[in-house]
């Protein structure tokens, strides 16, 4: 079908889709999410994506999900699931926990690199200014609290924070619970998600769409945002090299060990 058509006809279905099935896309970082979202949105219609993209972009009680969208995609806390209409079609991408690290770790790095020293004073880069000036071990290890709140709800075994709370920084809740007890919680709330992907299986995400949704998308082996590093290229061992003491892999290693759990348990494929 040519493209003008598509998006014409995709345009049009946007309204139905918004009140019967609209599609909801947990957005993790790093699981090449950028280009889901971009072929989503062009098969919906620009009109009709919610506009918020990241959590806090609805500050205080103001709704993440607002009603009326036909696609909710981001890094966004899906506890107002159940608001949206029951024909919704909601689905997540995980991939190896330690290359999700990893890529993390150095696509921010590239970020930061970027940036002049002006830029780098904001306080919203104060993340990026640390991890120049910060060997990888003091950057994830190195405190203070505030960043390391940061550093834990960003990285550490973040699959199974966010699965269990379902919030994007819900890993405080999870406090006094045992890493069993955590991966209880996300494991039951999976049930709220009718997809989860391997990052390896997207060809399966443009089956799903095209068979519920009567639409085609492209999304196998094309990548926004990618991070310095060839796609094939493994990160997590570059990252292991730059952390200077056994202490210090191991813990890094920790961060990794409940997502695989989870992700053996779901039996989704690293």
């Amino acid at each position: 079908m040519p493209i003008s058509s598509l998006t014409s006809q995709a345009s049009a279905n946007g309204t139905a889709l918004a009140a019967q099935s609209p599609i909801v896309f947990l957005h993790i970082p790093k699981t090449a999410g950028q280009t889901i979202h971009n072929a989503l949105a062009a098969m919906v219609g620009g009109r009709h994506v919610s506009p918020i993209r990241t959590h806090t972009q609805a500050p205080g009680d103001a709704p993440q999900m607002p009603a009326g969208y036909a696609l909710y995609s981001g890094h966004i806390d899906w506890t107002e699931l159940e608001t949206l209409p029951g024909g919704r079609f909601t689905f997540t991408v995980l991939r190896d926990p330690r290359e999700r690290i990893a890529s993390f770790y150095f696509f921010l790095l590239k970020e930061a690199e970027a940036l002049d020293r002006a830029a780098l004073e904001r306080p919203e880069n104060h993340g990026k200014k640390l991890i120049l000036q910060r060997s990888a071990e003091e950057y994830f290890f190195g405190g203070p609290a505030g960043f390391n709140a940061f550093i834990r709800d960003h990285y550490d075994n973040f699959y199974v924070s966010y699965l269990a709370t379902r919030k994007m920084r819900g890993r405080p809740e999870l406090r006094d619970l045992t890493a069993a007890q955590r991966l209880e919680k996300a494991l039951a709330n999976t049930s709220h998600i009718d997809r989860i992907y391997p990052i390896s299986g997207l060809g399966q995400l443009e089956a799903d769409i095209a068979a519920r949704f009567g639409a085609q998308i492209s999304v196998t082996g094309t990548y926004v945002n990618a991070g310095p590093m060839a796609r094939e290229q493994s990160r997590w061992p570059k990252l292991l090299n730059r952390i200077a003491t056994d202490r210090g892999r191991a813990d890094l290693e920790a961060f990794a060990e409940g997502d695989l759990e989870l992700m053996e348990r779901l039996g989704v494929s690293t």
